[in-house]
């Protein structure tokens, strides 16, 4: 696939965003995730004090 066309060019531009985004939501939901776990073993090592 040519990029030398708008139509290409967009479409291009189009997939990569997509990409970027999935990527970025998925760092997102990891870091979020890693919270969660902190936080209950955090909670687990007060109980057992």
């Amino acid at each position: 696939m040519g990029r030398n066309n708008e139509k290409n060019i967009k479409t291009h531009n189009d997939k990569l965003h997509k990409a970027q985004a999935k990527k970025k939501q998925a760092e997102i939901a990891r870091k979020e995730k890693l919270k969660e776990i902190v936080k209950k073993f955090n909670e687990d090592k007060k109980e057992e004090k």
